[in-house]
Formats: C-alpha cells, structure tokens, sequence
C-alpha cells in the first residue's frame, strides 16, 4: 500500500500569527512534524501543502517535498480540509503519481511520534476501515450524557436526547475526541465518497499526557511546558 503523507500548512493564523514557522524549543513548529512523518516506516512520500513562499523554503529545509503552490483559495480561514486534501491528490496523480491511501498530518500537532503514525497506518489496513483517527478520551464532564444545548427558546437539552443526565461517574460510557495529530484516510474515500472519515472510522487512542492541539497563545505555552518536562 502506498500511503502519502500530507501536511497542510498555510501562511494565515488568527490564534497564533504564523505559528508553523515560529520556533518552539529552538527550531520551528513546522520540523516536529516533517521529523516525525521522515521517520515513519509507512509513508511512501511525504509533502507540504502551502500558500506561502517563507513555509515552503522552511520545509524543504526540513527536508519536505514542496511539488506546488496551494491556491489562495484553498488558504482561506474557512477553507474546508477536505478540499486540501483533494487537491494535492488531484495535482499528484496528474503527473502520475498515485496513492492508496492519504495520512493527514498537522503541524499544530507537534509532539506525535512516527510510532502513532505507523500504527494508524496499521490500524487501518487490519481494521479494513475506511479511516483512523487518534482519539484522546473526553472527561467525565464532558461526556456527551452530561452535555447540555441551548435551543432558542432557552431552554436546555442533552445532546443525546435523553431525559436525564447519568448521574454516577461509573455508568458513563467511555466517550472520546479527535485530537488532530495523525488521520488516515483511504483515496477512494476521499476522492470518490468526498469524505475524509467515510463509514467505517477507527480511534487509535494517545497520552493525554503528550498531546497538545496549537490554536491559540495559552496552547504555545503547554506546548512549551510539555518541552521543559521532557517530552
């Protein structure tokens, strides 16, 4: 199986101006996750997608393909994932060069080892899914039998739809949220379902402990934490 690794990374931030180039522990944001992808024993290519001249030079330092130029349409801040995703693989085939299946990889995902990437690419050839993310656990608080909405009467409801909440900690069902680091996705399921998560979506669960999403200044500063402890 032929697998792409994918990292999408543009030149606009709102939560972190340029943050995939700024310099976390010492070297930029981008090289945690190009070092991580170059190790990986799975992936047969590995590229970057980006809008932007001063991303592209950092990630050929880093030792990424940069085969294109992403349009500034697909740069957007409400640009749909899924549409990146399609691109690149369109622009690829054109030349000929084809995959079976497309891992995701953000940059705002440092601290995901090549060991999750390889396993999920695992996962998804014993599972036969037609995608595996990583998952970290939701806290019992949050727990969408816990979860109210608001409806515009005001009034609140569980997002479930059920009467009640469940009361004791202990008959929560374990429940569970993408974290972002590692999403492989089968081609045909991207291309042919116009999906990235298609029917049949495994979890391949992480350290909580290890993991951290970089959307905003107070997520730099874990990431930074995370650093000093040793990660």
């Amino acid at each position: 199986m032929r697998v792409l690794g994918l990292i999408p990374a543009r030149g606009g931030s709102r939560g972190v101006p340029h943050k995939n180039i700024m310099l976390l522990g010492g070297k930029p944001l981008l090289q945690y996750t190009a070092e991580a992808a170059l190790r990986s024993h799975y992936l047969s290519e590995t590229i970057l997608s980006t809008d932007d001249d001063e991303i592209t030079e950092v990630g050929r330092v880093c030792g990424l393909a940069v085969p294109f130029k992403r349009p500034d349409e697909l740069a957007r801040n409400d640009t749909p994932m899924l549409k990146v995703v399609q691109h690149a693989v369109r622009w690829l085939e054109a030349v000929q060069d084809c995959f079976d299946s497309i891992c995701l990889l953000r940059p705002t995902n440092p601290f995901r080892r090549s060991e999750d990437i390889d396993a999920c690419i695992e996962l998804l050839e014993t599972s036969k899914a037609d995608a595996v993310v990583t998952i970290l656990p939701v806290p019992p608080e949050h727990n969408p039998r816990r979860v109210y909405f608001l409806d515009q009467s005001g009034w609140l409801h569980l997002s479930t739809d059920e009467q009640l909440p469940v009361s004791l900690r202990q008959d929560l069902p374990p429940a569970f949220h993408q974290d972002g680091s590692v999403h492989v996705t089968r081609r045909n399921v991207v291309m042919e379902d116009n999906t990235l998560y298609g029917k049949r979506l495994v979890g391949y669960p992480l350290n909580p402990g290890q993991s951290v999403n970089i959307d905003t200044p107070e997520d730099w500063a874990r990431a930074e934490r995370l650093l000093d402890m040793g990660h």
